[in-house]
């Protein structure tokens, strides 16, 4: 079964239904253990493609499926990673991963906290307001949080923003194992490519560019690509 489909899909931000849509009749399958590298300028649609397939935003038409299921009903199967980290600040590291376990209904929340609180390096501060963190700091609870419940899926939109390359190849093993499914959206063309297996280019709304293989070798012509996009 495909993990994630876009079938036709078009999505507009809540409060302009006259607007242009975001997304624009959008199709698109990732299949399972598939990590897909999401690019497009600023505005192309990458966030409000995650937020889709997060559930947090409504399709206008056509539908996001996430194992086969409507991804606002398939919550449970997605983790989120974004570069706001909608962490509590006045909590602790391991409270907020506590509080969110519990949401998640995780057996032995307290246990699943301090265990990924270790994998990403963020043991000596389990108990350090996230306030008081750093930004990187904040965005490895962010990554902890988002694995919590284990899920198949993961929807990456700017994980790396704060992180060093040290941090974001921490980030990048943890994602990858179990054979996860993941969407990445980034800046950096370079740290992308470190991670996806195949590529999507987004413009204006609408996906304009597919490679079902990627490597550092096609940098240049992705770059190249995303140069001649910005300008038109």
């Amino acid at each position: 079964m495909t993990a994630l489909s876009a079938e036709g899909l078009t999505a507009r931000y809540p409060g302009q239904p006259g607007s242009t849509p975001a997304l624009i009749d959008v199709d698109l399958d990732v299949e399972p253990g598939e990590r897909l590298l999401l690019l497009g300028p600023n505005g192309a649609g990458k966030s409000t493609f995650i937020r889709v397939f997060a559930g947090l935003m409504h399709a206008a038409t056509g539908r996001a499926l996430i194992a086969g299921q409507p991804a606002r009903s398939a919550r449970h199967l997605v983790g989120v990673v974004s570069h706001a980290t909608f962490l509590y600040d006045e909590l602790t590291a391991l409270e907020n991963l506590r509080f969110y376990a519990e949401l998640y209904r995780v057996p032995r929340p307290l246990a699943r906290a301090v265990k990924l609180l270790e994998d990403v390096g963020l043991a000596h501060l389990a108990n350090a307001p996230v306030g008081r963190l750093s930004r990187g700091q904040q965005q490895r609870v962010t990554i902890a949080r988002a694995l919590l419940h284990d899920p198949p899926v993961l929807l990456l939109d700017e994980p790396d923003t704060g992180l060093d390359l040290a941090a974001f190849a921490l980030i990048a093993e943890l994602t990858t194992s179990n054979q996860r499914t993941v969407v990445l959206t980034t800046h950096n063309l370079a740290t992308g490519l470190r991670l996806g297996t195949r590529v999507g280019v987004l413009a204006s709304g609408r996906l304009v560019h597919q490679q079902a293989s990627v490597s550092a070798a096609d940098g240049p012509a992705l770059a190249d690509l995303l140069e001649r996009l910005g300008r038109s």
